[in-house]
């Protein structure tokens, strides 16, 4: 069986956490992005 035993909360998650930080930014960015597009589109029709 496995000579060392897993003890939770030991396991190094930093990469994670910048890339989840990262995808987050990504998201924000985006659906402010898209609600300017959507407004903009609003206004040169009227």
């Amino acid at each position: 069986m496995a000579e060392h035993a897993h003890v939770p909360g030991s396991m190094d998650i930093t990469a994670k956490e910048a890339a989840f930080a990262g995808f987050v930014k990504f998201a924000t960015r985006a659906a402010i992005l898209a609600v300017v597009v959507l407004v903009f589109l609003a206004l040169a029709n009227a």
